[in-house]
């Protein structure tokens, strides 16, 4: 317990995840290249002439540049303080469409 190999916080506890509590300018404008991203290939599939529900879905979504920074950055969490935390926290957050929030958050 108190030798040479006594347990650390990271050998106790595993894997230490470091995220940092806000994003950096960096990352921001990585976000907002993504969203354009997005906003390019619906726009591509919209034009080409395909009709599907998904299509449809995509379409009724806000495009970067209508979208505020409150709604770009971070997301609703019903357990967060202000019930909105940092769109890199929420997992997988390249991946998901984080577009939509419910009306006054």
């Amino acid at each position: 317990m108190f030798g040479a190999f006594r347990p650390t916080a990271v050998s106790l506890g595993g894997l230490l995840w470091k995220i940092p509590w806000r994003l950096s300018t960096t990352r921001k404008a990585n976000v907002r290249k993504r969203l354009r991203a997005v906003d390019s290939v619906i726009e591509a599939v919209r034009a080409s002439g395909v009709e599907c529900g998904s299509l449809n879905k995509a379409l009724e979504l806000p495009k970067e540049h209508e979208m505020p920074p409150k709604d770009k950055y971070t997301t609703y969490s019903p357990y967060g303080r202000g019930y909105r935390k940092g769109i890199h926290k929420v997992p997988k957050w390249t991946r998901r469409t984080l577009r939509t929030n419910p009306k006054g958050f």
